[in-house]
């Protein structure tokens, strides 16, 4: 007798979850094989239900869905508990139930070039949970340096265009930070737009990349302004180039 976890999912099931992993590993802009690894499943076995060539069993489909950190499958029959009204982000942040975003939180080392030094990397913390007080998640920055700068903002997750926005609006000033879904190891790449500081009360316009990255994934972060003999500069530097590398994010000329 089959297990349970070997069912095999109709020819249906099967082309929606192919077609639905395909948007997302084009969305996050990570490899087949990535995957794979991350799913604990050989490359072949992948390419085989993407292709159609072999149904999607559930044991198959649990292990993609814990890599993505999405649900792959569609229960028409099922009818879903009502959401409690503080459950579900405002329209303007997206409409997302907090259910749908857990994936999401998490504590973060955030890296950008530091606006006052051109060789240095500034490094600081951010954790994104859920607020139900304001019914979204939101976003607190710590251990800047600058801790009179340090924000906290709104998380907005819109369906339409697959990007995260992290959102700070402050007596009418705006700072917004746009960053790519997370990849299979959990990174997120983009641009944050927002003031510099300069000699008195002068402030002047600029972007630069961003990246966050999971803290568990840097077992010794360094935070501040990091120097290149820093030990995690090269690494540090590493991410910040690959947002605009592979690109996660376009910087035109002027």
């Amino acid at each position: 007798m089959q297990m349970q976890a070997d069912k095999q999912l109709s020819d249906e099931q099967s082309r929606e979850i192919a077609e639905t992993i395909r948007e997302e590993l084009a969305r996050r802009r990570i490899s087949r094989q990535a995957l794979a690894e991350q799913a604990k499943l050989s490359l072949s076995t992948l390419e085989k239900v993407l292709g159609g060539r072999r149904p999607f069993t559930l044991a198959t489909t649990v292990r993609l869905e814990q890599a993505l950190g999405v649900s792959l499958r569609k229960s028409p029959a099922v009818v879903a508990a009502p959401t409690a009204a503080n459950d579900v982000a405002p329209d303007s942040l997206g409409s997302y139930a907090h259910r749908a975003v857990t994936w999401l939180e998490d504590i973060y080392i955030t890296l950008r070039p530091s606006f006052g030094d051109k060789d240095a990397i500034f490094a600081y913390r951010t954790e994104i949970v859920w607020e139900p007080k304001v019914s979204s998640l939101v976003f607190r920055e710590g251990e800047r340096t600058d801790t009179a700068y340090e924000h906290t903002g709104e998380v907005a997750v819109p369906h339409q265009s697959g990007f995260i926005y992290l959102v700070i609006i402050k007596h009418g000033q705006h700072r917004v930070i746009t960053v790519s879904r997370p990849t299979v190891a959990g990174e997120m790449y983009g641009i944050i737009s927002t003031l510099r500081a300069g000699p008195g009360s002068q402030l002047t316009p600029i972007a630069a990349p961003i990246a966050y990255v999971p803290l568990k994934n840097i077992p010794k972060p360094s935070l501040g302004r990091v120097a290149p003999d820093d030990a995690n500069y090269a690494l540090y530097r590493k991410h910040l180039r690959r947002t605009v590398e592979e690109p996660f994010a376009l910087f035109l000329p002027a």
